[in-house]
């Protein structure tokens, strides 16, 4: 659906300063969002959420339902009184602009252990009711998730496809004793799914109370080894005998990499999907509207037609494009959840069957200022070209700051934005696409936090091509300040983003 004129900031959580080594839902997210409610803006966009697996990417995840345990903040259990601050005494120095996860790992998790100890012994009635209610409310995918992280403990950490065959093939006999047997892990893996909701939904509600709503982001494809595809495996493309991916996503050489980009999830069993009617798909929206107020659709193009590789090939460079039943999908969600509040990441090799598929459910498609100025006027993410059903970005999570991409651009991307703007302002290159992005006549505009800052390559979220050292940029305490938040205010009012209220 169109959105109303206005703005926001994209910032991943993990990206909050904080003693414990990552950002967290304590102290600093309400800081962010008094930040956001001051400089007039009206959303935040974030990452998807979930548990993360190797390598840290927050679209590798354990769960396409689930929250990340590394966002509950300690200082809230303490609160509660499910930890104290001897629990605090010792930890270790961690550094203030990038996530070390390992050490965080090494920290936090005996935490949060130590907290659901604490709340098995000594919850009160109230507490345990609540979170009775929780387990029930969320058991069509707790249930699974909990038993999957349990079993997975049990094996180190190893893929669910090289278990024993009766627990990769979830046989009920050998799951029912894995229950009475992990029942103590499995306790501990719902309790922290009850405490990161109950600590998202505080947040959530500090943020609408604030005039802020949330963008949450949903990866089309969720992680091999995740609790969906072993609960779910008759709805991915999975060889039978091995239960390895039999067909995998990616996309086919672009921007990013020449020789493609080879995810590695399993795509989708679409046949089966629509045989049951797209429960699971359903069930997925509807989490993610326990929430969010707003769902990006990331790599939306695969719901029209996606890119497959083989298992065996080790680029994603010898794909087929097939088509997918996303008509049908739509359909079936509207039917449901009625008219969804869902943006389109409408980026790539994008055909007129995509945008009709965007078009015809009145989806916002984004828009990146960083791809306006290698070509003529013809170019599609040129300012004068958008139209106002569109999100512009200076950039995003998997682009460079503007100020990085700005120190490589070529001499013509840079010839190309000059005579574009007239000339440099003194404030910098992150604030004359700022002021590009705020003045489209798209309905909205959403900045990365760290071009408000005016960062260079260092701050960096993504290498979409890079296999390791992504997502671990995080800012500095304090540099959220009056200033800043005034020079975005006067922007966000000028080129008319401000709420109707102010």
């Amino acid at each position: 659906m169109p959105f109303p004129r206005s703005s926001g900031v994209l910032l991943h959580p993990t990206s909050f300063p904080s003693r414990f080594g990552i950002g967290d839902l304590g102290l600093e997210a309400y800081r962010f969002i008094d930040f956001l409610r001051e400089s007039y803006q009206q959303y935040w966009q974030v990452l998807p959420l979930g548990p993360t697996g190797y390598g840290n990417s927050p679209y590798a995840s354990y769960s396409a339902m689930a929250g990340n345990p590394l966002l509950i903040s300690p200082e809230k259990l303490r609160d509660q009184g499910l930890l104290s601050d001897e629990d605090f005494a010792h930890l270790p120095h961690f550094p203030e602009e990038k996530v070390d996860f390992e050490s965080v790992v090494y920290t936090k998790i005996p935490l949060l252990k130590k907290a659901c100890n604490n709340f098995k012994a000594n919850a009160t009635p109230l507490q345990q009711t609540e979170f009775a209610g929780f387990c029930d409310s969320k058991a069509y995918w707790l249930d699974d998730f909990a038993l999957y992280m349990a079993l997975k403990d049990d094996h180190e950490g190893t893929s669910w496809y090289t278990w024993e065959p009766e627990f990769a093939r979830r046989k009920p006999e050998a799951l029912e004793q894995a229950r009475r047997r992990l029942s103590a892990e499995i306790f501990y893996h719902k309790f922290i799914q009850f405490e990161f909701f109950r600590q998202w939904s505080e947040v959530k509600t500090y943020a609408n109370m604030s005039g802020i709503h949330i963008i949450g982001d949903i990866p089309i494809y969720v992680a091999h080894d995740s609790a969906d595809v072993w609960s779910n495996p008759n709805i991915f493309a999975l060889d039978e005998q091995t239960g390895e991916a039999a067909l995998m996503a990616g996309v086919p050489p672009d921007y990013f990499s020449v020789t493609g980009q080879l995810w590695g999830n399993p795509v989708y069993n679409w046949e089966e999907l629509q045989k049951q009617d797209f429960e699971w798909w359903i069930g997925r929206f509807e989490a993610m509207l326990d929430y969010v107020d707003v769902i990006r659709i990331d790599h939306f193009r695969g719901f029209e037609a996606y890119w497959a590789v083989k298992k065996g090939e080790e680029t994603a460079i010898n794909g087929e494009w097939i088509k997918a039943p996303g008509e049908q999908l739509f359909e079936a969600i509207k039917h449901k959840l009625g008219k969804l509040p869902v943006m389109a990441e409408d980026l790539g090799e994008i055909t007129p069957e995509v945008e009709a598929l965007r078009d015809k459910y009145e989806f916002p498609g984004m828009k990146i200022l960083q791809f306006a100025f290698n070509g003529g006027p013809e170019n599609p993410f040129l300012p004068f070209n958008c139209e106002r059903n569109f999100i512009v970005y200076t950039g995003t999570h998997d682009n460079d700051t503007t100020v990085g991409w700005f120190n490589k651009a070529s001499d013509y991307e840079k010839q190309n934005l000059l005579l574009y703007l007239g000339c440099l302002s003194p404030e910098g290159i992150h604030w004359d696409l700022i002021r590009l992005a705020l003045s489209s006549v798209a309905n909205q505009a959403i900045i990365p936090l760290q071009d408000i800052l005016g960062l260079d390559t260092q701050a960096r979220m993504n290498f979409p091509s890079k296999a390791d050292g992504n997502w671990d940029w995080s800012y500095r305490p304090g540099v959220l300040t009056k200033e800043l938040s005034n020079r975005l205010r006067v922007l966000t009012t000028l080129y008319g983003r401000a709420p109707q209220n102010k």
